[in-house]
Order: structure tokens, then sequence, then C-alpha cells
């Protein structure tokens, strides 16, 4: 079981202060750790675009304790985004509904709607609390990179950079909430994550999938992102002993993430049973791709996950990360192909 935390009062008070003064504070959610600034000050907001290397076209998350303070930063809330309120609030649920006219851009990317989300963390909703305000924040990681489910990783991206991380502990999902966005009287989903689309059919009825050309830009859609540094390839369930085989053939250094032990030993094969139990798979995943990162190998290979909606999530977030040019230690730009 995921050990989950609370700050200490010092600990509170010392990270609104940093709010207050502008600073960025690292904090965690039940999904991954977030870099936070003041939603209403813009040049605080501008810091995480910088610190993250994050295009500025590119929307924040704004958080939440409550959702009785919508109204501050949503100007029409739709009745099917006050149902999903109701059900999955506060959780890993975030919804892109039109921005009040005092929303500035710099967080909504340019853009007419926002994102929101009342996270469910004691900690977050400590912190969120105590601050009384809205705390803008995407992923604790470089951008395009492994989101941060643990403190450690969150010093290892930004050292000293930012003032305040609260530690609460691995977060208990482990992958970036669900989004969905109101079109007319629909729903549509745009990422998946542990609030599934069945799920939400059952609080609202019909849902769209996908975006479409009309749908708003949200964290985490370009199709590359959410990657390793060492290239990452995903390889038919079937094929991954043969595929660590001929690729470590010659001594070359590879790394696996798999759903099960190898049939063998591979001498230069470095291998992670991830399980088959997608919770649990989704929750370690970060951490898993971030273990064989480090490994010192030339490629990772990922075995396919299985089909189904528990996985949609974890195969969104796998497809992406394959679809990244990555620099390998020969200074050789390897582009991943899907099977």
């Amino acid at each position: 079981m995921v050990r989950v935390v609370r700050a200490t009062q010092v600990e509170i008070e010392t990270a609104v202060q940093a709010l207050r003064d502008g600073e960025l504070v690292a904090f965690p959610t039940e999904t991954v750790y977030g870099l936070g600034a003041n939603a209403q000050n813009p040049a605080a907001v501008r810091r995480i675009f910088e610190v993250k290397g994050r295009p500025p076209s590119h929307p924040l998350i704004v958080h939440l304790d409550s959702p009785r303070y919508l109204h501050r930063w949503v100007r029409d809330v739709p009745d099917s985004a006050a149902r999903l309120a109701e059900v999955f609030w506060p959780g890993p649920l975030t919804m892109v509904m039109p921005r009040a006219p005092n929303v500035h851009d710099v967080i909504t990317g340019g853009q007419d709607t926002i994102a929101i989300r009342v996270p469910a963390h004691p900690m977050a909703q400590q912190l969120l609390t105590a601050f009384g305000g809205g705390i803008a924040a995407p992923s604790a990681n470089r951008y395009g990179r492994l989101s941060p489910t643990r403190a450690e990783h969150v010093r290892e991206e930004f050292a000293d950079t930012v003032r305040v991380i609260l530690d609460g502990g691995e977060c208990q999902i482990g992958l970036e909430s669900t989004i969905v966005a109101f079109e007319d009287e629909g729903v549509r989903l745009l990422r998946p994550g542990s609030v599934t689309a069945a799920q939400i059919k059952g609080a609202v009825g019909e849902l769209l999938l996908g975006a479409a050309a009309t749908s708003p830009r949200v964290p985490g859609s370009p199709p590359t992102h959410y990657a390793p540094r060492t290239p990452l390839t995903v390889v038919p369930s079937g094929e991954i002993d043969a595929q660590a085989e001929a690729a470590s053939a010659g001594g070359r250094r590879v790394a696996v993430l798999a759903q099960r032990l190898p049939l063998r030993s591979h001498k230069y094969v470095t291998w992670i049973n991830a399980g088959r139990r997608p919770e649990m798979y989704g929750r370690d995943l970060y951490t898993n791709l971030r273990t064989l990162d480090k490994a010192g190998c030339q490629q990772i290979l990922v075995q396919a996950v299985p089909e189904g909606e528990r996985w949609d999530a974890i195969r969104d977030r796998l497809l992406r990360a394959a679809s990244s040019v990555a620099e390998s230690d020969d200074g050789t730009g390897t582009r991943a192909v899907l099977p």
C-alpha cells in the first residue's frame, strides 16, 4: 500500500508564503507531483514555463480545494460538469470549461477555456486550503519528460530551482488526470486517466472520444510526451524475449519493461517485471522508466500492454513516450515504431 502523509504546519506555512512571494512550490497529488504557482500572479506562472522549458501555448491546470470556488475561474459551468464534479471531485479528473474574464492568457495558452481540477491528495488539500486560492500546476518535470511520482524525482529535475518541495510520499495513481471538455450538450474525453470512459458515461450518459478539430489544447496532448531520454520502443507482447535477445546481440545493453519475468536470463538485458495489474503497473510506470533510463542502456523495450480501458491511460503514455526522438549514447537520433 502507498503511504500518504500530511505536511506539518510549518511546511505548509513556508509553502504558502513562497506562493505569495511569487515563487514555485512542488507538491504531491494523487496522480503526479505538480509544479505550482499562484494562479493570479502572471509573472509567477510564467516562471513555470521558464523552469520546465514548456511552450507558452501549452495550457496549465488550475487546482482548487473545492468546487465552490469555480465561479472565480469559470464563466459558465455546464450541467454535465456539475454532475461530474459531484461524482469525481476531489479526484483525478480535470475539466475544461469557459474561462472567467479575469483569468490571464498565460494560464490558458491564449484560449477561451480553462482546465480545473480539485485534487484528492491530503497534502494538496492542506496547501490549497491554507493558500486560499488557485494554484496553476503542470507536472513537476522538464517539458516532455517523465512525470514525477516521488519528491526525489522533483529534486532530480530541479535541484535548487524550486524553493519548496512538499514530500507527500509516492503518488497513489502515478498517471496524470483524465481530462474532459464540454461541447454544446456533450462531454468529450481528451486525455485518458484513472477515471475511465465507462465511469464518465455512467455519470453523464454519452461520451465523445478523442480530440476534434475544434477541441481546446490540453496538457499532455502533444504526440511526443512522457518520454525517457533513452530511446523507447513498444513491442508485441509475445515477442519481448526474442526482441530483447536480438537487440542485445554483440554486447549492446538493453532495458526491458515487461508484465512477467523473462523466459531465460539475458546477459546484457536489464529487466523489470511490472506485473499484470493495471493499477499497480500505472502507479509504478514512471518510476520504472526512470530506473531503466538510468541503467546505462542504449534502448528500452516495453512489452505491449493488453487491450481494455483499464489499460488505456497506460497505453496512451507509452505511445507518446515511444513517439519521441531521443539521443542515444552514440549521438544518433532514433524514432521508435509502434507495432
